[in-house]
């Protein structure tokens, strides 16, 4: 079998670069310790290499459909929901008590890598499941809890959650779907919601979907959003389901991750869909956050883990297919010498460690910012609580962003080295391309992405989670500058951080005149400089521990893997680096095009 992902870079990352074990010293996880991490990983491993890998291309070939009234998916959803359930792969992270395994979320984003690096449709059928489960469990009452949690947590019910409308799309102060009061406390729901991930299938005996809706008589905008679990079926009192008035439109054919069907649902066509209210009316925004800000980091790893596997078939490809001669000193080729594999092209290099340097750079700012979820919540202090949780705020439109974007760059080089058999079926580079698109999508485009960088968390108590991350790649660049070979690298992050500095007190002054649409009219490039200089800040760390434990002889990895995590700093600081400069050329240039009462009749 092809190798989809390397378990040691895995590892690499999670126990040497952010010692994860450190997280069981805390009471939450004081079952777990390293070896009992790494022996889930590898039977997750085991799991994939059998169950997830062999159908992925099959997935891709016979999409998810709609088809008499229903939607059509892989037998392997079966297959995945009953184990999902049976090995607690849907909500690892929740308490004992509600069957959880009380897992820290970065070994919950350990096992996703894995299992999204084999096929990256299908996890989200049963994470977006435990998602709604755990909206339903943080603030849903306990009699919601009792009645849709277990069969939510055994695979037996899937979950969703249904934000975006036909004629709103991203903005939620215009949806519609509404809610009026009914005597016995539930509310009859009428409206639509398009692009639901996982949004039915013929694998779960009901769907318990979070819906986003507005209570007749609420106010305008989001502050008169609430949040109601309302089932495709009804519980009745002998435990038997009933049609809720829940029906599934059609679905929506998609150029990639074909295998996941994405529905259209309609509530209340016939006047008979209740729903239930999760919390407090006009609450309902804040609720789904927490499932949307999990579910950023979780489209992040997806987006990595497909620009993993595709750099692996990358390297397959590069290292068995001949093609040309190396050339001589003076120029020539020997055209008598047998043909080299194209891995020994310069220019392949290049390719290949661009895709290693974008897809171990986003898998390592994914842990980290993974781990900074866990000590938010379980650490010791209040005060370290709030230090993590500002760290994990101002990351995630980063953790989200840069493995989307950049991912489809790295796949797109990878299609490359493949040549005119990257365009084709033959290979499945064509297929993680196009796959991959999505994840710049999901969640909030990159544009959401970047405003929500810039506008919201870089201003955040007046910019206090900047200084807590700008104190976190200061504590990097000191321990790197206790090695000679990493001192050039560490004063070069250094010197890209004071240009980050200048070109964010560049776009404050308009923020301080009052200008808010111009300080944030170029916040995707923003985002770009930002998340540049985020992964050289990872890079810079993993170097600094390959570097250490070259030193020190440790043999947890061969030499030359510890050499190889050095050489991609290498060239992330030579090729990708370098791109702040023409970022800040563009972030503090005089002119302003893109404000429509600045230039109108461009268009």
């Amino acid at each position: 079998m092809a190798e989809y992902m390397n378990m040691d870079t895995l590892r690499f990352i999670l126990n040497d670069v952010l010692d994860v074990s450190q997280l069981c010293e805390l009471p939450r996880f004081k079952d777990y310790d390293q070896e009992s991490f790494n022996m889930l990983l590898d039977s997750i491993k085991a799991f994939a290499d059998k169950e997830m890998y062999p159908v992925f291309k099959e997935m891709d070939e016979n999409p998810a459909r709609y088809e008499d009234g229903k939607i059509v998916v892989h037998p392997v959803v079966k297959t995945l929901m009953k184990a999902s359930g049976k090995n607690g792969y849907i909500g690892p992270t929740f308490d004992y008590e509600v069957g959880g395994m009380q897992l820290p979320h970065v070994i919950e984003s350990a096992s996703a890598h894995v299992m999204q690096s084999a096929n990256n449709s299908l996890p989200g059928y049963f994470a977006l499941t435990g998602g709604a489960a755990n909206l339903i469990i943080s603030y849903g009452s306990q009699e919601l809890i009792d009645r849709y949690v277990p069969n939510m947590m055994k695979g037996a019910w899937g979950g969703t959650m249904c934000l975006t409308e036909p004629q709103a799309g991203s903005s939620l102060s215009d949806i519609t779907t509404s809610a009026t009061r009914n005597e016995d406390g539930s509310f009859n729901i009428t409206g639509q919601k398009i692009f639901i991930s996982g949004g039915d299938h013929e694998y779960a005996s009901n769907f318990v979907h979070l819906v986003l809706v507005r209570i007749e008589g609420a106010p305008a905008g989001t502050k008169g959003i609430s949040l109601f679990v309302v089932p495709k079926f009804r519980i009745a009192e002998n435990g038997d389901l009933t049609p809720n008035d829940v029906i599934t439109a059609g679905d929506f054919q998609k150029m990639g991750q074909r295998g996941y069907c994405t529905t259209h649902l309609v509530f209340g066509e016939n006047n008979n869909c209740k729903g239930w209210l999760v919390g407090a009316e006009n609450k309902g925004l804040k609720y789904m956050f927490q499932m949307m800000n999990g579910a950023r980091i979780d489209v992040g790893m997806t987006a990595a883990s497909t620009a993993t596997a595709a750099y692996h078939a990358s390297l397959q490809y590069a290292k068995e297919r001949p093609q040309g001669r190396r050339i001589l000193a003076g120029g020539k080729k020997n055209v008598e010498q047998e043909q080299t594999f194209i891995i020994n092209h310069p220019d392949v290099r290049r390719m290949l460690l661009l895709q290693r340097a974008v897809v171990e750079g986003s898998l390592s700012l994914l842990f980290q910012t993974s781990l900074y979820h866990d000590l938010s919540k379980e650490s010791g202090s209040e005060d370290e609580r709030e230090h993590y949780h500002d760290l994990l705020e101002i990351l995630t439109p980063i953790a989200k962003t840069y493995p989307s974007e950049m991912g489809r760059v790295s796949i797109n080089n990878g299609l490359q080295i493949l040549g005119g058999y990257g365009f084709c079926t033959d290979f499945p580079l064509e297929q993680y391309y196009r796959d991959i698109r999505i994840m710049a999508l999901y969640e909030g485009t990159t544009g959401i992405q970047s405003l929500d960088l810039l506008g919201r968390k870089v201003t955040m108590k007046n910019g206090a989670a900047m200084r807590r991350l700008t104190k976190e790649i200061i504590g990097t660049i000191k321990e790197a500058s206790t090695y000679d070979d990493l001192k050039k690298y560490a004063e070069t992050l250094k010197e890209a951080s004071k240009t980050l500095e200048a070109s964010l007190m560049h776009l404050l002054q308009f923020a301080m005149e009052g200008q808010h649409e111009r300080y944030v009219a170029d916040a995707t490039i923003f985002m770009e400089m930002m998340s540049n200089i985020v992964i050289a800040w990872q890079w810079l760390k993993m170097a600094t521990v390959a570097k250490k434990a070259l030193l020190t002889g440790d043999e947890t990895y061969t030499a030359n893997f510890y050499e190889n995590k050095i050489t991609t700093m290498q060239f992330y600081f030579k090729y990708e680096l370098p791109k702040i400069s023409a970022a800040q050329v563009t972030l503090m240039h005089e002119d302003n095009l893109t404000i429509p009462e600045v230039k109108e009749g461009v268009f």
